[in-house]
């Protein structure tokens, strides 16, 4: 990057733009080891305990979508950065950046949101701030949110990126797209009436569950802005080592396919909300799946891949004619946009 470039809406998407912001200008100044890292969560080692914090914006339009709001995105998105580390999350700050006009009953009901999913999720929300700033100033209403979480010694933080080897399997927890789609639909785009619904939920129980079926997990990551697809290609980008998945075996609704396929969207970069990556040693890939399965959000998971030795740093697809193509990360502007 250079300083005669502006900020563009794809560098907010969570792909490539991202990244390459990120890399180039952030990490080239806040310098920590626990910020290099680029996880969704820093881990923090204190002499007293081991802790995990995290923090995330949410400028979401509309605010209200088939299966959630923006207060229920703000919890839920917290709490799975958190419990993707292998955390268990704990405590929840909340900041309200407000517009002069805004309807306080609609206020109302976003932070009841917040609080039901808080409850639902067993985390606290303990802290937070309100701005308010005059009208046109922001869309509405954004919300900052941090988080706290914290180690069991049973539980320790995933060993990451660096334990990932040819072998390891890739598990995806449910259908993908549901949330960009719903969204989407939510704007009033589509003339045709979807019945889809955002999967934004919080996944910290059925990720207990999972450890508790497997120590042999390397890898967790929540596939939101960037999708599926973004989430392998970081993965194994500047590995020593690739990424194999197979077109069938990624499960997508019909209807989030077709209204890919009509708008040329694809469903591997579109936005999720309740959906976790998993990578693990392919001794327990069965009992990983079992797990997910037997939980109610996970009910659609599935094996979808696997690391290999081949084309190292890339990820590839085979597709449903057989042929092969490269998965790379989200290039540009997120569509559809829902943030």
């Amino acid at each position: 990057m250079t300083k005669e470039q502006k900020i563009m809406l794809g560098h907010g998407s969570g792909g490539k733009l991202s990244h390459e912001l990120i890399s180039s200008l952030f990490l080239r100044h806040f310098q920590h080891p626990a910020l290099t890292a680029m996880t969704d969560s820093a881990v923090l080692n204190l002499p007293e305990a081991q802790l995990a914090f995290t923090t995330d914006s949410y400028v979401v339009d509309p605010l209200f979508f088939p299966g959630g709001n923006i207060g229920r995105i703000a919890v839920a998105g917290t709490v799975n950065d958190l419990a993707v580390s292998g955390a268990k999350p704990m405590f929840i700050s909340a900041a309200f950046i407000i517009e002069e006009g805004f309807p306080i009953a609609t206020l109302e009901q976003i932070v009841t949101e917040m609080a039901n999913e808080a409850r639902h999720a067993g985390v606290s929300i303990v802290t937070g701030d309100t701005k308010v700033v005059g009208t046109g100033k922001c869309d509405k209403v954004f919300i900052n949110t941090a988080g706290l979480g914290s180690f069991h010694v049973e539980f320790p933080p995933f060993p990451g990126q660096e334990s990932v080897k040819p072998g390891d399997v890739i598990l995806i927890s449910g259908t993908i797209g549901d949330h960009g789609m719903a969204v989407l639909s939510a704007r009033n785009e589509l003339p045709v009436q979807s019945g889809l619904e955002s999967d934004c939920a919080c996944l910290n129980e059925l990720i207990l569950e999972v450890r508790k079926a497997s120590s042999r997990i390397k890898f967790m990551r929540d596939a939101t802005r960037g999708g599926l697809g973004t989430i392998l290609a970081e993965l194994c980008e500047k590995s020593k080592f690739g990424i194999e998945i197979q077109y069938e075996t990624i499960p997508v609704r019909e209807t989030v396919r077709g209204m890919c396929e009509l708008l040329g969207f694809d469903p591997l970069y579109v936005a999720n909300e309740g959906k976790v990556v998993i990578v693990a040693e392919s001794s327990d890939a069965q009992r990983i799946l079992l797990a997910l399965q037997n939980h109610p959000l996970g009910k659609d998971a599935a094996i979808i891949g696997k690391v290999v030795e081949q084309h190292p740093g890339f990820c590839w697809l085979k597709t449903e004619y057989g042929s092969s193509r490269i998965v790379d990360m989200l290039a540009g502007e997120q569509l559809p946009r829902i943030c």
